[in-house]
């Protein structure tokens, strides 16, 4: 008699198994599920005169990590009788260092500190297929790589490395302090924390039948990883409604006005199935040096539970400022001025 339930019960779980099975199948090579493209356009408004910058004041580099090149500039201020601090800065999701990155650079460079803003593997100038492909694990290889390359330059003083990120760059700037403890500081600029907080304010945000249809679009991209076929990919910022990693209008016009004319705005779908999984908050107890923590009160993008539970994890290293503005409203106008000076007199500080 037990064997026999015992059968029944493996028969029953061997054929809901060979039922998912199918069904991912099915969503992985099923026609019909092409999502429209979701072109920019042109930028409204240039953020930067590159004809302003000559090849000594932002210089191109680049280093290896597992056989891809990543590319990256690397800003010098003019006193080099002695090695300088650097900042290494990393993007968002989907970003690249030509949208904004040399906007903070300048600012930093000015101030007589080094800068290396470099693109993530599968985006940007550096090398990686598929394109515009965020995987958080290859992500945190490129920030580690990045400070190695950066202390191995003899005019970079090896004890003054600080880490820059923003959005989900400012969760693997905190996670790369937590692992190397020879980082001197960290600004960690509207953060991403908390992917699992992160999916339950997309939830809230917009509604249950549209977090099962993104799923479906991960699980779609990632099958066909698996099967070798090509990726599955959905636009990174869109409007309200429409099929996007951030389906939001204040995303979509930021990176209208930010992104350059070549930009593609797409992303492989599979990040969606994996994001809840990253917790750069569980990460932040083990964090050795000063933090700035630059938080949006008005963030839906990135919960401000996220922000205090980090804070509180943090301790003593916590140096947290407000800003009573959205996600996105922190990179442009006022609100950058703003954010950009509390970095300065924090750098400056801790540098």
């Amino acid at each position: 008699m037990i064997m026999k339930t015992a059968i029944i019960i493996l028969l029953c779980i061997g054929g809901l198994a060979g039922m998912c099975a199918l069904y991912l199948l099915v969503v992985a090579i099923i026609p019909g599920f092409p999502v429209p493209r979701k072109p920019l356009g042109k930028r409204k408004k240039k953020t930067r005169e590159l004809s302003t910058r000559t090849s000594r004041e932002r210089q191109n580099r680049s280093f290896e990590v597992n056989g891809a090149t990543i590319n990256a500039w690397l800003y010098l201020p003019d006193n080099l009788n002695t090695p300088v601090p650097c900042i290494i800065m990393g993007h968002g999701a989907g970003g690249i260092r030509d949208m904004m990155l040399e906007n903070y650079a300048m600012r930093f460079q000015d101030a007589g500190f080094a800068v290396l803003a470099f693109d993530y593997r599968h985006f940007g100038d550096s090398e990686g297929q598929p394109r515009n492909l965020i995987w958080i694990p290859y992500q945190l290889e490129d920030w580690s790589a990045a400070v190695a390359y950066t202390r191995s330059l003899d005019e970079i003083d090896q004890k003054r490395v600080a880490v820059w990120g923003t959005s989900l760059g400012g969760g693997h700037a905190i996670v790369t302090a937590s692992k190397d403890k020879n980082i001197a500081c960290v600004v960690a600029q509207c953060p991403g924390l908390d992917g699992r907080a992160g999916g339950e304010a997309f939830l809230k945000r917009e509604g249950m039948g549209y977090l099962l249809r993104m799923i479906v679009h991960g699980q779609r991209d990632i099958v066909r990883s698996w099967l070798g076929l090509s990726p599955h990919k959905i636009p990174l910022v869109g409007k309200a409604g429409e099929v996007a990693l951030m389906p939001t209008e204040n995303a979509y016009d930021l990176f209208k006005e930010l992104a350059p004319e070549n930009f593609v705005n797409e992303v492989c779908a599979r990040i969606i199935l994996r994001s809840g999984r990253y917790r750069p908050v569980k990460h932040a107890e083990n964090v050795a040096c000063p933090v700035l923590l630059q938080i949006c009160d008005l963030d839906t993008i990135t919960p401000l539970s996220a922000a205090r539970e980090t804070e509180k994890n943090l301790g003593a290293h916590a140096d947290v400022r407000h800003y009573p503005i959205g996600h996105f409203e922190i990179y442009s106008g006022e609100n950058f001025e703003t954010a950009v000076k509390d970095q300065l007199e924090f750098f400056k500080k801790h540098l």
